[in-house]
């Protein structure tokens, strides 16, 4: 079944489920499958949605995409533990009004405080320190944090950055107590959301109950939910098919398991999406010899980005830059502009035979192989594409050797740049260039895993943040997109389409098609049995 096929049934089944809408069921306790085991619960110090989607429940934002709109937009932004905010006339400072009598799951009031807390611990301003801090360059432009009473908090910019909000609203920025340490978030979260932290079994099993006393009324409907860590996908299928969990780990359904998933459970509902994260190539650019421009010149013209769209997605997955392409994505380059960037052009066999004499240059051929490690992290949807990289690479006398790194600890390896050649996965959380640019290619950001550093491009980084026009802001982002590829900062191997599957019974799930890390509040979800 093609991706519109896919999208088009899935679109005809909420319509459908709209039209004979059931009033909600409150109990019961949802059976989710986990992919893997998370290094901690603390949503601020991760990096990968593994702990966006089981404890995302957990918390509450400021403000929020709407869980029932599958494309974020500023339109689709709505308040959570704000009431609402407002811009000052010079568009520098952003204030929120709070909502009174909310707890914290151990019975302690809210107050605008505790958002005050949050962000200057992510912005490194307090002395309780996160380990990992990879959202640090989000807020890069916020130059203090206000409070007004209880129940008032001003973030103070720099400069105008009408993306602020679209930040605050990810899935990645929930407000912490300040009350509680940072030890705490990682082991036994704290929160306000509609479900409290009950257990985490490292490799085992995540487990919430439901909050008595969540803000607000009514919710959630479910009593709690189960997510059961299962790192072998297949099993974790087995396990859906033969109706142990109510949804499958989101978008991590290939094409391939899909049809054996419709085949095999036809009343399960599935629905293929865009993640906005992308499969690229990572090079450590102080390592020699990768930090010889040719070398990651002739990296990058070995790629056969068709070839990994043909294998890992049968067609499925979309060629892009740094931002997501079209039609989910609003960012994204034009198939004439991709063209004409380093590697990207349509004749492989020319660009290996450039690469090739890049290398004999340096000294490289038949006789003397470039020897390297290939890291990537231990799930399928990292090896899969790493094994086909690995491949591309003897085709320019590079001899790669998989070095797989179990996922609880592979995104502080990054971070140390404990690496000198790999294949990642980039998410962007939110479908903006400010949260792409600055976390992954501003010059010093944790996310910035390659060291690629230009200042002069974080100028423009800059200039297309305060622009408001969006037609001069995307040819503005094309511009700074196009340079990256040319520069080879992080090559850009594709952008993957998967499927996310619930079973017939969990009603009031949307899957989001232009970022797999907004969407698991869980606070509308009931259970029809």
């Amino acid at each position: 079944m093609s991706r519109w096929a896919t999208l088009s049934l899935a679109a005809t089944l909420l319509v459908t489920s709209a039209a004979v809408a059931q009033t909600p069921k409150s109990g019961g306790i949802m059976r989710a499958w986990q992919r893997d085991s998370p290094g901690s619960a603390s949503i601020h110090e991760e990096a990968t949605y593994s702990t966006n989607f089981p404890f995302m429940g957990v918390f509450s934002n400021l403000v929020l995409y709407k869980q029932d709109v599958a494309q974020n937009s500023m339109d689709s932004i709505v308040p959570e533990l704000a009431t609402s905010w407002s811009w000052s006339a010079d568009n520098k400072d952003l204030t929120f009004k709070t909502r009174a009598g909310v707890k914290w799951h151990d019975g302690k009031p809210f107050t605008a405080n505790d958002v005050k807390c949050t962000f200057d611990k992510v912005r490194d301003l307090t002395p309780d320190k996160f380990r990992k801090n990879p959202r640090k360059a989000w807020y890069s432009n916020v130059r203090d944090i206000t409070v007004q009473g209880d129940n008032e908090v001003t973030f103070h910019l720099e400069r105008p950055q009408p993306a602020l909000l679209a930040l605050l609203a990810s899935g990645y920025s929930p407000v912490y107590p300040c009350h509680a340490s940072a030890q705490v978030q990682r082991t036994a979260p704290i929160g306000t959301g509609p479900f409290k932290f009950v257990s985490f079994k490292q490799n085992e099993s995540i487990t919430l109950a439901r909050n008595p006393d969540y803000w607000k009324p009514g919710r959630p409907f479910l009593d709690g939910i189960e997510y059961t860590i299962v790192t072998n996908r297949s099993t974790a299928v087995l396990g859906f098919i033969a109706g142990k969990f109510d949804m499958t780990f989101p978008l991590e359904i290939t094409p391939p398991i899909l049809r054996d998933v419709h085949a095999q459970a036809p009343a399960a509902q599935c629905v293929t999406a865009p993640l906005n994260v992308s499969t690229n190539l990572i090079v450590n650019r102080d390592k020699p010899p990768f930090d010889n421009a040719d070398v990651r010149r002739a990296m990058a013209l070995t790629i056969d980005r068709k070839a990994f769209v043909a294998i890992l997605s049968e067609g499925e997955a979309d060629i892009g830059g740094t931002m997501l392409p079209g039609p989910e994505g609003v960012w994204g380059m034009s198939k004439e502009m991709l063209a004409t960037m380093t590697g990207y052009g349509p004749d492989i066999a020319a660009n290996r035979a450039q690469a090739r004499k890049i290398m004999e240059g340096l000294g490289y051929g038949p006789n003397k192989m470039l020897k390297v490690k290939i890291s990537t992290r231990n799930i399928a949807t990292y090896r899969d594409p790493a094994v086909i990289l690995i491949d591309h690479l003897k085709e320019i006398f590079i001899e790669g050797e998989l070095d797989v790194v179990e996922t609880s600890v592979w995104f502080a390896k990054l971070a140390r740049k404990d690496y000198a050649a790999g294949l990642n996965l980039t998410g962007n959380a939110v479908d903006d260039p400010d949260q792409a640019f600055y976390e992954n290619y501003s010059c010093g950001s944790e996310r910035n895993v390659t060291g690629y550093c230009n200042k002069d491009l974080e100028k423009a980084f800059d200039a297309q943040s305060q622009e408001t026009d969006p037609a001069k802001r995307k040819a503005m982002v094309w511009e700074i997109d196009r340079q990256l590829q040319n520069d080879i900062a992080r090559p850009i191997i594709l952008h993957d389409r998967k499927a996310t599957c619930t079973g017939p019974a969990l009603k009031g799930y949307t899957q989001m098609v232009n970022s797999v890390y907004n969407g698991y509040r869980f606070d509308e979800l009931w259970l029809d049995r």
